[in-house]
């Protein structure tokens, strides 16, 4: 089964739909323009529940088939997509870039939202299915834990969801493709921040100080040392020192510096580990020095690890869309963080790329654009997905 006809028939309407979000990004949780659309569309399409306000400002759509499902018990799957948008400003000067400065959508979660409320559209109109999906648009994946949020607020419970399902456009991957992978998709995310207290001095007196700064080169340089010698060579890891901020002048040596960054790993084991070791050179450095350290070290997002049936499922489905030899079922893992990892954290599930082009920007680059040719493709998935999962 290629493109849903009725989905193609959709196209022109969708990606206006979509264009329209592109053009009124908004950020975070404050989705409120956003969410009422989608609340408006779906109530619009005949949904049988709409519900705003999961996980502050997210929206549920509850669709249920017109017929018993085959063999017994019927179902219940959800369908996520993600609406914010992120602090950059737009470099497209397409017609339809942004109309607030400083936003854009970087990320492509305009046609996420687009091509699930596409999908909504036509399982509400044709309901040839026997169980009910329930299609979720998710605020604050950007870096506020959105999916968090929704799931804490009692999501899945709530409207009885047992699998979940996310999708993810890819640029650089040629359109009409799809990639996905079993076990670990994505990295967890954490943060950690370190200030240094050395002692100021004059820049012609170093010996009557302590040197924040050359304690924060030394860390930096130490903190390297973890995944080449502290990590199996086999597993993944990351370590990234990305902010070193010390003094204002230069005939002073500062009293304080700060280094701050972020740590990716694609295990449990591997993210103990990582903690573990960047305290331990952080607090060393600084003894050794003199100096000390106060170190926060925040966890972010959890690994997004895809359930072996359901990512099995999923790529059947999306070969059904895109033809066998279009879809990579063993796509390399990434060491970008997606909350997403919360919802398959709560229910079994499985994420999936689908591609956005090879000469598409790069995700949260301001020459970003969301490609519409990929629309029909993505809304087909989610259609047979629900179709596929739960026949009547």
């Amino acid at each position: 089964m290629p493109i849903v006809n009725r989905i193609a028939e959709f196209h022109p309407e969708i990606t206006a739909w979509r264009r329209d979000l592109h053009a009124n990004p908004e950020l975070m949780f404050d989705v409120h323009r956003t969410a009422g659309s989608v609340a408006d569309k779906l109530r619009a399409f005949g949904c049988d529940e709409v519900v705003p306000g999961i996980g502050r400002t997210g929206v549920v759509g509850v669709i249920k088939g017109r017929k018993d499902a085959a063999g017994g018990r019927a179902r219940v799957i959800g369908l996520r997509a993600d609406m914010d948008a992120l602090p950059i400003e737009e470099a497209t000067g397409l017609p339809y870039k942004s109309n607030v400065p400083g936003k854009m959508h970087a990320c492509g979660h305009d046609g996420h939202t687009a091509m699930l409320l596409g999908a909504a559209k036509y399982l509400a109109e044709t309901r040839n299915f026997g169980g009910t999906a329930v299609v979720i648009f998710q605020p604050a994946e950007e870096g506020g834990g959105g999916g968090r949020e929704m799931v804490n607020d009692g999501m899945m419970d709530r409207f009885g969801i047992e699998e979940v399902y996310g999708m993810h456009n890819y640029p650089g991957m040629p359109v009409g493709q799809f990639g996905m992978r079993p076990g670990p998709m994505m990295a967890a995310a954490d943060y950690v921040e370190v200030e240094i207290e050395g002692k100021g001095a004059h820049a012609a007196r170093p010996h009557m100080g302590i040197d924040p700064i050359l304690v924060g080169a030394q860390m930096v340089n130490q903190l390297q040392s973890i995944v080449s010698r502290n990590i199996d060579p086999l597993e993944a890891g990351v370590v990234s020192i990305c902010v070193f901020q010390a003094g204002t002048t230069n005939n002073v040596i500062p009293q304080t510096a700060k280094l701050a960054g972020t740590i990716r790993s694609l295990t449990d084991a591997v993210r103990d580990q990582l903690e573990t070791r960047v305290k331990e050179i952080c607090e060393g450095v600084a003894k050794l020095h003199g100096a000390t350290a106060r170190i926060r070290y925040h966890r972010g997002y959890p690994v997004t690890v895809n359930h072996a049936e359901q990512t099995a499922f999923a790529a059947q489905v999306a070969s059904e869309i895109a033809g066998r030899d279009r879809v990579d079922d063993e796509l390399p893992p990434m060491m970008g963080a997606e909350d997403f990892s919360y919802m398959l954290n709560a229910r079994p599930g499985a994420f999936i790329f689908v591609g956005n082009g090879e000469n598409s920007a790069g995700l949260h680059h301001p020459a970003y654009d969301f490609n519409d040719d990929v629309i029909p493709l993505g809304s087909s998935y989610w259609v047979r997905l629900v179709e596929k999962a739960m026949p009547a």
